[in-house]
């Protein structure tokens, strides 16, 4: 997917992502990792990585669980709807920002891909469609089979516009927060030292471990 769109070359930090990706796991002890559907295989990774360690070291690492959304664990690209919707996105069009106003968030679901015919059910040969339900079913805890009936016979022209306001109404606590909690950076900052400080403790106690065990010299700090 990345060559894809990027050339033939990807970076390097694209093939380490997932060890990167289980080190930030493991290193806090983490138990339960809330996840996309797609990213369930790193979580495997980092399973396979605790319990290859814990075997031939002695109990180190916490094996954790990943956690998947019952709806809309794949949300997929509103442009391209046979592609997961990814916030590096060239086309702006294809993603929703958690910080895009409720017009924003209007017109980009009004503009979304849909489908051939006019039935608004999910199914393989709907992908755009189906897509737009996952996302209102995720923002309004509707059952997708619940709103299959209910907007059986009306037209998307109907629907899109729904499925934007529902988004926009789930997002705009979310949005109101970040902007009154981006006119105190003083109060941010001295937040983000306090968390750096706590997950730095954290980290150390059990890297500290791991280079113990596996023969290291401890690190300073």
């Amino acid at each position: 997917d990345k060559s894809g769109k990027d050339g033939a070359t990807v970076g390097s930090g694209l093939l380490t992502y997932p060890v990167l990706m289980a080190a930030d796991i493991l290193l806090y002890q983490a138990d339960l990792v809330p996840v996309g559907e797609d990213q369930v295989q790193h979580l495997e990774l980092t399973r396979d990585l605790a319990e290859k360690f814990n075997h031939a070291y002695s109990p180190t690492f916490t094996v954790p669980e990943y956690v998947l959304g019952k709806t809309a664990a794949r949300v997929m690209s509103l442009q391209e709807p046979t592609r997961k919707m990814s916030k590096s996105d060239a086309n702006l069009n294809a993603n929703i920002y958690i910080t895009d106003d409720a017009d924003t968030i209007r017109r980009k679901i009004g503009r979304a891909v849909t489908d051939s015919g006019t039935e608004i059910r999910p199914g393989d040969d709907k992908p755009g469609i189906t897509n737009l339900l996952d996302i209102l079913s995720a923002a309004t805890g509707t059952p997708i089979g619940e709103l299959t009936n209910q907007w059986a016979g009306k037209t998307y022209g109907e629907f899109k516009p729904a499925v934007g306001e529902a988004v926009a109404a789930m997002l705009a606590p979310v949005r109101e927060r970040h902007a009154d909690l981006s006119k105190h950076p003083d109060h941010l900052a001295q937040v983000l030292k306090t968390g750096a400080e706590q997950a730095q403790q954290r980290a150390y106690r059990t890297l500290s471990k791991v280079y113990k065990k596996v023969g290291f010299v401890e690190r300073f700090r």
